[in-house]
């Protein structure tokens, strides 16, 4: 088993914290004298620091008539405190020492966490503490951040996950906080109250006062220091906050009345799809967590191999996939649910559907609880926890702060991850309740578009209940076991061998340890982490694989039923800690696998049999062209902010079809044209390998060379190397200097209210003097940009500024989405604000800019902390073609010789309104909200004397020049507050350059100059073998 941690403790009993045998890190559990309970954890090793507070209180809190309020405390304790009252000076701090922060409310308890770089832990701690000490919650900015709250709110309004979870709620006792609606919105935080003469602010203060007591909270600290001076500092800044002696509120009873069981509700979704949602109330595991009664049910309803449920649906045509687990639990109550997504042929079905899961459950009822199986889950489960990576010490602390809550100190670490003992009890209890008895079935179609009769009153979903039929529930119950069903086969794929290799040569970077005219082997052996683990990259460039959308398409599919082949075979293999994934890429396919070592080779091998001989079976075939066309249709459904980022990629990359295309073309594919086509993929081929980890030079080798092998003289298949003009090339519109193009268009789901604008600055390709001045103004900027835009001019939930990086051609790009202001307006904020920072760059002292240049530098100084996150460095920087493995070396030296006024003249040169070598596109997609300012936007450039280019046929066709909307700036329309009134009067005459709409984007690509591609360029790692 693991070793453990003793700590002594005054007035306390010595704990024992089980940990992986891997770890080596010291914990200490610390209770202070407020009855705060502490996790520290320190680790010498580590770049960043972390801490997290899991708060004993969450939306089940809510007051009846503030539905919300638990959720817009959790926001407004980032605003101030007394001890620092200036807005966002918390946020601020992290961001100039490379840290960042966020929260999150769950029904129980509210989780609040932050980084930072390790040498400034002790005074981020100290203004983290400020939120639960002595916070302002000031009357200015609860006004305003209500705002954010409600477009967060209106974020998730379409969203089928955010929907249909609330709808399970909606179906449940009113009595019981499980109803409850937890976000909440304008109208249940200021609109409601205020009808009511109920102050939100007084509100607020008081649920703080109430709720947040040192005794219901769990505090994590993860740092360099040693467990004693960390203990120190925590002492030193959490023993103030008080302690009101309130006890956590406790949540008893079932949410489902006998009226919410033996019912089906159908719902209609916003995305193409027919899911089922079979679930069932049940005692939580929490209550017997060391025997996993619910893990084990899991791992057999949910198993994906011959004999499974999943693997009988797959085979009858009627399910793309199928989970199961335990959702939505508590102390004292939780719910099974069994999840499918269905076909079409699946959602004629449905019956059979749940009958046949009915008759799986009957199979392990009947046969009882098997120990092996146990043991083998137990097993799978030690060697995860043992051999488990390092994880971000941010995502680290938020778990186990929440883990705090719910398990004794010594389980503080392993949870409910390492089943203990084999408790057939138990886990037969748990089966026992999984009957038709208490079942409820959520079923979701947009089939039952119009056979509705409710409506879901925070999300609109339209739904209805009906009573299951006693004759339906007395078949389920009774029906004969299809014999197809059966529980699953030993696991042969458990890995016995954890043994770590000498790693020859022992190099800090990648190198090419094979070359031929079919393939490049970059090797990179385990000098770092000394784990059982390694990861193979594969893209396979094909240069038939996307010649037209009905070749992208095809491939795609050939794709999706490689995997599908899979299916049965390789799920053992996940369970067992090895992943693998087949997708669809830009210049061909790729698979990707990693996972534990010893069978690894194994999986890949049998990847490459299915590849060469690869054959297509009609019936899965129509299937899989069913799933693919619902996934394109289902892209009109994408988030506004995520439909700006697409169109800006479509505009950008040289060659790329349009989703479109591939809804016009896949209704006339057939099984035949993927027979005919598949030879094509891999006639010519040429393999990009990338194999790092505990794995030889000898085994890396030898497997590129079987692979070589078996595509070059395989039974169907008889791979070439590509001709040289087939290789390789991945290139981005280069946009002049001086460019202003837009894009504008409406937004692809007419439900959606919110609209989204991305401003992008193009500034070249790789390089490093210009890639640290951009990453120098974006880390300068975008904490500027969240707190103006966002917390000051309340313009939507969703805005940040970031780098952007498309195959090596840099830039950045502002993100805003809102229902409140539409996209000509919000570009305009973003001009308004480049104007407002320019003169704080000048203002900025040497001081700052160092703590600035000072913080990029430790950035690039953090160290991987797994394998994963090294390959996934390394393997960006070969499918980029950049290939700067010493990236980060190279970039810190020039770092440490820059100077303010470089950074100053990159901004007047590539950023500020009328720079010499500004290039801007802005991409502005218009929700329902904004329709009439889209119309009003085209009506203008017709109606103004705006010249259309092209009409010649020599020129830009498809393009519009357009001097586009000055709109009217007042403290209304941005949203008040002195800041904000101030920026706006500043930039009220603000000078505009001609902005060219873009009609047609391919016209537009057509007009433009492209970079020459760096992925197979000049480096000399392209040189052609002989």
């Amino acid at each position: 088993m693991g070793e453990s941690v003793e700590e002594e403790e005054e007035e306390e009993e010595s704990v024992e914290i089980l940990k992986s045998r891997t770890d080596k890190r010291e914990y200490r559990r610390v209770v202070l004298p407020n009855d705060l309970q502490v996790l520290i954890i320190s680790d010498p090793d580590t770049d960043k620091a972390a801490a997290a507070m899991a708060v004993n209180v969450g939306s089940f809190n809510d007051p009846v008539g503030l539905e919300g309020l638990a959720h817009f405390l959790e926001h407004m304790l980032f605003y101030s405190s007394e001890k620092y009252p200036e807005e966002d000076s918390y946020s601020k701090y992290l961001t100039e020492h490379g840290g960042h922060s966020n929260a999150f409310t769950a029904a129980e308890h509210t989780n609040f966490h932050f980084d930072v770089s390790a040498d400034y832990l002790d005074e981020a701690l100290t203004r983290f503490a400020q939120f639960f000490i002595c916070p302002l919650l000031s009357a200015d900015a609860t006004s305003r951040e209500i705002n954010a709250v409600d477009s967060e709110n209106s974020k998730n309004l379409t969203m089928d996950i955010w929907r249909m979870n609330q709808l399970t709620r909606m179906v449940s006792s009113k009595d019981h906080p499980f109803h409850k609606f937890g976000t909440g919105s304008l109208e249940t935080l200021d609109v409601g109250p205020k009808a009511r003469g109920v102050d939100t602010r007084d509100e607020l203060v008081k649920f703080y006062k109430a709720n947040y007591s040192s005794n219901l909270m769990r505090l994590v600290v993860y740092g360099r220091g040693t467990v004693d001076e960390l203990e120190k500092i925590v002492e030193e800044n959490f023993s103030a906050i008080k302690n009101t002696g309130r006890e956590a509120e406790k949540f008893s009873g079932q949410p489902c009345l006998p009226e919410h069981l033996q019912i089906i509700v159908k719902a209609v979704p916003v995305r193409e799809g027919h899911n089922l949602e079979i679930m069932f109330p049940i005692s939580p595991e929490i209550q017997k967590y060391k025997a996993a009664p619910s893990r084990y049910l899991g791992h057999l309803i949910g198993h994906e191999a011959d004999g499974s449920l999943f693997a009988h649906l797959k085979k009858l045509g009627w399910a793309n996939s199928l989970s199961a687990g335990e959702i939505d639990s508590s102390l004292d109550f939780g719910f099974f649910m069994i999840a499918i997504e269905l076909t079409d042929i699946g959602q004629e079905h449905m019956e059979e559907v749940v009958s046949l899961t009915f008759q799986y459950i009957r199979i392990l009822q009947q046969q009882g609880v098997v120990e092996w199986m146990f043991e083998e889950v137990r097993a799978v489960c030690e060697m995860k926890f043992h051999f488990q990576d390092k994880r971000p010490p941010i995502s680290y602390v938020t778990d186990l702060a929440g883990n705090m809550l719910l398990y004794p100190p010594e389980d503080w670490l392993s949870a409910s991850l390492l089943p203990r003992y084999f408790d057939a009890e138990a886990i037969t209890a748990l089966i026992q309740q999984l009957t038709p008895e208490v079942v409820r079935i959520f079923w979701y179609s947009k089939q039952f578009e119009g056979k509705t009769s409710e409506k879901e009153p925070w999300y609109g979903t339209d739904y209805i209940i009906e009573r299951i039929d006693k004759k339906l529930l007395e078949d389920w119950t009774t029906a004969f076991i299809d014999g197809n069903l059966c529980l699953p086969s030993q696991n042969l794929f458990i890995p016995t061998d954890f043994s770590i290799r000498d790693p020859a040569p022992k190099v800090k970077h990648p190198f090419i340890l094979r070359k031929t005219r079919l393939s490049r082997l970059w090797y990179k052996p385990d000098t770092k982490f000394h784990t059982p683990k390694a990861c193979i990259q594969i893209q396979f460039n094909c240069p038939e694989s996307n010649y037209s959308p009905e070749a992208t398409v095809l491939t795609s599919i050939f794709t999706r039923l490689l995997v599908d082949y899979l299916n049965e075979y390789a799920y053992y293999a996940q369970v067992a800690g090895l992943n693998y994934s087949i997708v669809t890429t830009m210049t061909g396919f790729q698979v990707a696998v990693s996972g534990y070592h010893h069978k690894l080779i194994v999986l890949v091998q049998k990847i490459i049999d299915k590849v060469v001989n690869f054959e297509v079976e009609e019936e899965r075939f129509s299937v899989i062209k069913e799933k693919v066309m619902k996934d394109y249709l289902n892209v009109r459904f994408q988030q506004p902010y995520q439909q700006v980022m697409y169109n800006c990629s479509l505009l950008l990359e040289h060659k790329r079809w349009h989703t479109n295309d591939f809804v016009e073309v896949l209704p006339t594919l057939e099984a035949c044209d993927l027979t005919a086509f598949f030879p094509q993929i891999l006639s010519r081929i040429f393999l990009e390998c990338y194999i790092a980890g505990n794995l030889t030079s000898n085994e890396a080798e030898g497997l590129v060379q079987h692979i070589e092998m078996c595509l070059s003289d395989g039974p169907k298949v008889k791979a070439k190397p590509p001709f040289l003009s087939q290789h390789t090339e991945q290139r981005i519109v280069k946009l002049e200097d001086g460019a202003d193009w837009y894009y504008s268009i409406t937004g692809t789901n007419l439900q959606d209210e919110n609209s989204a604008l991305q401003t992008y600055f193009q500034v070249g390709q790789d390089n490093t003097n210009t890639n640290i001045l951009l990453e120098l103004f974006v880390l300068a900027a975008k904490q500027d940009v969240f707190h103006q835009l966002r917390t000051v001019e309340q313009l939507g939930y969703v805005v940040f500024l970031m780098s952007k990086n498309d195959y090596g051609v840099r830039g950045t790009h502002f993100i805003i989405q809102s229902t409140l202001k539409d996209p000509g307006f919000l570009d305009e904020r973003v001009e308004a604000f480049l104007e407002q920072f320019e003169q704080e760059l000048q203002k900025m002292t040497e001081e700052d800019f160092k703590k600035n240049v000072d913080t990029l530098i430790e950035i690039k100084l953090e160290k991987h902390k797994n394998l994963w996150e090294e390959s996934r460095f390394f393997w960006g920087e070969i499918e980029d073609g950049t290939l700067k493995f010493d990236r980060a070396q190279v970039e810190i030296a020039k770092l440490k010789l820059v100077k303010k006024q470089e950074l100053l003249d990159f901004f007047t040169t590539y950023i500020q309104q009328n720079a010499p070598m500004r290039r801007k596109l802005s991409i502005q997609v218009y929700g329902n909200q904004h329709l009439a300012e889209y119309k009003v936007t085209t009506k203008t450039e017709t109606t103004k004397g705006n010249v259309k280019i092209g009409e010649t046929g020599d020129t830009l066709e498809g393009l519009v020049v357009s001097e586009g909307l000055n709109h009217k700036r007042t403290e209304k329309d941005i949203g008040g507050g002195d800041a904000t009134c101030k920026l706006a009067v500043e930039n009220e005459n603000m000078p505009r350059t001609k902005a060219i709409r873009i009609v047609n984007p391919y016209n537009f690509k057509r007009s433009q100059q492209i970079y020459g591609s760096l992925r197979g360029g000049q480096h000399e790692a392209y040189a052609e073998a002989v």
